[in-house]
C-alpha cells in the first residue's frame, strides 16, 4: 500500500447504487413476456457492455421474437431516471474520498458508461471537484474487460498502473484492472455479491473498510 499514489474508483455500483435499479428495471422487461432474469446470468454484463452478454439476445432466445429495442430502451431508462431521483452516494463514499484527500492520495473515476451518465450523476451529487481524472467509454478504444480504460487512466496520473488502486464491484472490472497491472480491492453490493471475487486482493463490506484501511497504514485513528 506504501506505493500507491492514486485511487481509481468504478462508478455504477461504487459511488451510487444505480445497478440494483438497472436490473429491477430489465427483470421488469423479462417479467412482461413471462421470463425471469437471474442474477447469475445478468452478472455477466455488469461493468462492461452487451458485447460480453446480452440480456436482449437472451430475452429474445427465450421468447423465440424480436423486440423495437430503441423504444424499449427509452422506457427503460425513464424508469432507471425516475427511481434513482433521490439516490445519493453509495455509504462511506464521503469519508473514503476525505480519508483519501487527507493522505494526498489522487482520486480519479473509470468507468465502462458513458461520460453522460457519469458525469451527470458526480455533478448532480456535488463531487466531481473531487476526481482529478474521469475517464469513460469513448477515452479508449476498449472498454472493461479489456485494461484499456485503467491504462489510459494511469497515462493521464502519469502514473506506472502498479501505483494505482482500482476499486471495483463487478467481475469484468476486477479482471480489466488486473489485466492493466492494478492491485484491486472490490466492494460488492445487492447484485454482485453472488460473484466470485476470490482473485482480489482486498474484499469489504463497504468503503468504510476502505478507509479505515488507509488509516491504518498511517497510524491514524
Amino acid at each position: 500500500m506504501d506505493s500507491l499514489q492514486v485511487v481509481l474508483f468504478d462508478f455504477d455500483g461504487i459511488l451510487v447504487d444505480t445497478e440494483w435499479a438497472i436490473y429491477q428495471a430489465w427483470c421488469r422487461c423479462f417479467e412482461a413476456e413471462g421470463c425471469d432474469l437471474p442474477l447469475s446470468l445478468y452478472t455477466r454484463c455488469i461493468g462492461s457492455d452487451f458485447a460480453t452478454w446480452s440480456p436482449k439476445n437472451y430475452l429474445e432466445e427465450l421468447t423465440g421474437k424480436t423486440f423495437d429495442w430503441i423504444a424499449l430502451d427509452r422506457e427503460r431508462q425513464q424508469e432507471i431516471v425516475h427511481e434513482l431521483s433521490d439516490e445519493g452516494v453509495m455509504d462511506g463514499v464521503h469519508e473514503l474520498i476525505d480519508t483519501l484527500r487527507t493522505q494526498e492520495v489522487s482520486l480519479g473515476v473509470v468507468s465502462s458508461s458513458s461520460h453522460q451518465w457519469v458525469d451527470g450523476w458526480l455533478d448532480q451529487l456535488e463531487i466531481r471537484q473531487h476526481f482529478d481524472h474521469v475517464v469513460c467509454r469513448g477515452d479508449a478504444p476498449r472498454i472493461k474487460p479489456a485494461p484499456d480504460l485503467w491504462l489510459e487512466a494511469a497515462r493521464r496520473f502519469a502514473k506506472a498502473p502498479g501505483q494505482c488502486l482500482a476499486i471495483e464491484d463487478s467481475h469484468n472490472g476486477l479482471i480489466s484492472a488486473q489485466e492493466a497491472g492494478m492491485p484491486v480491492w472490490v466492494v460488492p453490493n445487492r447484485v454482485t455479491s453472488v460473484l466470485d471475487f476470490s482473485a482480489a486482493q482486498g474484499r469489504f463490506d463497504t468503503l468504510h473498510g476502505i478507509a479505515e484501511r488507509f488509516r491504518a497504514r498511517v497510524g491514524v485513528a
